[in-house]
C-alpha cells in the first residue's frame, strides 16, 4: 500500500508539472474547426551551427500562414532570435490561449548538414 501511494504522488506531481508542447508544420491545412498554424517557409536561418565558433547567435526568419475553420486568416513573416522574444510570443498567443513558455524553429543547424525545408518545424512549449 505504501508503494502504490507513491507511486500515485509522483505520478501526480509529474502530470502536475508536465508541459505541453505544438509543432507548426509545413504540412497543408488539417480540416478541422479552430485555429491552424501551418509553416509556409524559412526564408533564411544564420544561425551558429552545432560544431562551429560564431561572432553572434544569429537568427531564423519564417513564414507562418494561419487558418480558421479551413479558411486563410492572414501571412506573417517572423524572425527568431533573442531579442524579438516577448514580440513573437505576443503574436502566438492570438492563436493559442495557454502562456507560451518557449519557441523554437527545429532542427538546429549542424556543421555539413543540410536540412530540407520540408523537414524543419517551429514548436512551441507551453506552460501548466
Amino acid at each position: 500500500m505504501k508503494k502504490l501511494l507513491i507511486v500515485l504522488f509522483f505520478l501526480n506531481f509529474f502530470f502536475a508539472f508536465a508541459q505541453s508542447e505544438i509543432k507548426i508544420t509545413p504540412k497543408k491545412c488539417i480540416p478541422k474547426k479552430g485555429y491552424h498554424l501551418k509553416l509556409k517557409s524559412v526564408l533564411n536561418d544564420s544561425r551558429c551551427p552545432e560544431g562551429t565558433t560564431c561572432i553572434w547567435a544569429g537568427e531564423v526568419s519564417a513564414v507562418v500562414e494561419v487558418y480558421n475553420d479551413k479558411k486563410f486568416v492572414e501571412e506573417k513573416t517572423l524572425t527568431f532570435n533573442s531579442k524579438n522574444r516577448e514580440e513573437n510570443n505576443f503574436w502566438f498567443s492570438k492563436y493559442y490561449s495557454k502562456k507560451i513558455k518557449s519557441i523554437s524553429v527545429l532542427p538546429y543547424p549542424k556543421e555539413g548538414v543540410v536540412v530540407k525545408d520540408k523537414k524543419k518545424y517551429i514548436k512551441i512549449v507551453f506552460e501548466n
